[in-house]
C-alpha cells in the first residue's frame, strides 16, 4: 500500500523555495521558515506564482513531486510534473474509452450514482443528529428524490441525460444546503452554487475546498499513469482537468461539503474571514485560508475503512486508491468501476 505523504502548501506572498541537499527549504524575507526531507512530501501547492529555484524544480520532477500553482482563491493556474508514469497501453485504453460515448457512459454512471449516494448519506446523517420536524420536512423530500434518481441513472441512455440527472440533484441539494448550518446561519446562508466568482461566503469556502481536493486527485491520477485532463463525464476542455473533476464528484460531499459545515458550525471560520470585492466576488482572507488548509490536512490524517477494499487507510490516501481502481477498470480487471461510496 502506498504511504500517505504530506502536501506542502505555500501561501505567504514573500515565500522563496530552494533545494538544500535532499531537502526542501522555504524562506520568507531571507529567513528559513520551513525545511523537510524529500521523502516526507508528496506534492507542493503554491497559491500564486512563488519563486522556485531551477534546482528544486528539477529535484521535484526527478522524485515524482508535483508542483501546482493556484490563484489566491484556489483556481488552477499551472502544474509542473516529471515523466509520465504507467505504461502507454493504459493511456491508450483510457483515451479509447473517453472517445466512445457508450463506454464513457458506463463508467460515468457509477461515479454520478456515488455522488448522489454520498450527498444523500450526508443529509440523512444530519437528520439523525438533529431530529426535528422542520428539518425532516425540508430534507426528507430531497433524500427521497435522490434515492429515486439513483435508480433512474441506470436508465440513462446518453451522457447528456446523465448530466441532466446530476444537474437536477445538485440544484435540489443547494436549495436546502443552508439547513445544514447549526451556527452562523445568516452569515453563511446560500441557496445556489456560484463559482466564477463566488457571490457569498459559503460558495467562496466551498470553491477553495474543492480546489484542494482536485489538486490531490490530479496528483493521484498522474501517479498511476492516467491523464487528469481527459475525462468521461466532464467534457474535455483546454486547461480543465476533466478526469480529476470526474473523481471529485465522489468526494464533494464527504470531503468538501462536510468540511464546510464543520468549519462554520464549530466557528473555526467566521464572517470576518471574508472580504467583498467591488466586482461582487467574495474572497476568503489569507489567515483563514491557512486555517482551512490546516483543517484539511488534519482531516486527511484520519483513518477510515475503505468501503470496497475493506482496508484501513488514511483519508488522504483514498484518492490514490480510487485512481488505482480506475486504472484497473480501464485495464479490464473489473467489469465495473467501484466508486467511493460512504456507508
Amino acid at each position: 500500500m502506498k504511504k500517505h505523504l504530506n502536501t506542502l502548501y505555500i501561501t505567504s506572498e514573500d515565500a522563496y523555495l530552494r533545494k538544500d541537499h535532499e531537502t526542501f527549504v522555504v524562506e520568507i524575507e531571507g529567513r528559513k521558515a520551513f525545511q523537510a526531507p524529500i521523502r516526507s512530501i508528496g506534492s507542493i501547492v503554491c497559491f500564486g506564482f512563488k519563486p522556485i529555484t531551477p534546482a528544486l524544480m528539477a529535484f521535484c520532477t526527478e522524485h515524482n513531486v508535483g508542483i501546482s500553482f493556484l490563484s489566491t482563491t484556489g483556481t488552477f493556474l499551472a502544474r509542473v510534473t516529471g515523466n509520465t508514469h504507467g505504461n502507454v497501453l493504459l493511456r491508450m485504453a483510457h483515451y479509447a474509452i473517453a472517445s466512445d460515448e457508450q463506454r464513457s457512459l458506463e463508467l460515468a454512471r457509477p461515479i454520478v450514482a456515488a455522488k448522489l449516494a454520498n450527498y444523500r448519506s450526508m443529509l440523512l446523517r444530519h437528520m439523525r443528529n438533529h431530529p426535528d420536524a422542520a428539518t425532516e420536512r425540508v430534507l426528507r423530500p430531497v433524500t427521497d428524490t435522490f434515492a429515486h434518481r439513483i435508480r433512474a441513472l441506470q436508465r440513462a441512455c446518453t451522457l447528456d441525460q446523465l448530466r441532466g440527472y446530476e444537474g437536477e440533484c445538485a440544484q435540489l441539494y443547494f436549495s436546502v444546503a443552508a439547513h445544514l448550518f447549526t451556527a452562523q446561519e445568516q452569515d453563511f446562508a446560500f441557496a445556489q452554487r456560484t463559482r466564477r466568482p463566488p457571490r457569498d461566503r459559503s460558495n467562496a469556502l466551498l470553491s477553495f475546498l474543492y480546489a484542494l481536493i482536485t489538486n490531490d486527485i490530479c496528483s493521484a491520477l498522474e501517479s498511476v499513469g492516467l491523464d487528469p485532463y481527459v475525462g468521461f463525464f466532464h467534457r474535455v476542455r483546454p486547461g480543465r482537468p476533466s478526469l480529476a473533476l470526474d473523481l471529485l464528484e465522489e468526494f464533494r460531499a464527504y470531503l468538501g461539503d462536510r468540511m464546510l459545515y464543520s468549519l462554520v458550525n464549530l466557528r473555526q471560520i467566521t464572517a470576518e474571514d471574508f472580504e467583498l470585492r467591488p466586482s461582487g466576488e467574495v474572497r476568503i482572507c489569507d489567515a483563514a485560508r491557512k486555517r482551512v488548509i490546516a483543517a484539511y490536512q488534519q482531516r486527511k490524517q484520519e483513518e477510515i475503512t475503505h468501503p470496497f477494499l475493506q482496508e484501513k487507510m488514511t483519508i488522504g490516501l483514498v484518492p490514490f486508491v480510487q485512481a488505482q481502481l480506475l486504472a484497473r477498470y480501464i485495464r479490464g480487471d473489473f467489469e465495473e468501476y467501484p466508486p467511493f461510496v460512504v456507508k
